[in-house]
C-alpha cells in the first residue's frame, strides 16, 4: 500500500471503515452480553406498543 499517494478521500474512507467495523464489535458485545439480555427483552414489542 502506497501510504504517501493516498488522497484526502482515501483517508476518509478507511477511517469510515475502520470505525464502522469497531462500532459493529461494540454493539455485537452489547447485545450479545448475558448480562443485558433481561434489558433487551423487556423492550421486546416495543414497536407494536401503538
Amino acid at each position: 500500500m502506497d501510504v504517501e499517494s493516498m488522497t484526502t478521500n482515501d483517508w476518509l474512507g478507511v477511517f469510515y471503515a475502520v470505525f464502522v467495523f469497531v462500532a459493529m464489535i461494540y454493539v455485537y458485545f452489547i447485545v450479545f452480553r448475558p448480562a443485558n439480555k433481561e434489558k433487551f427483552e423487556s423492550q421486546r414489542g416495543m414497536a407494536l406498543d401503538d
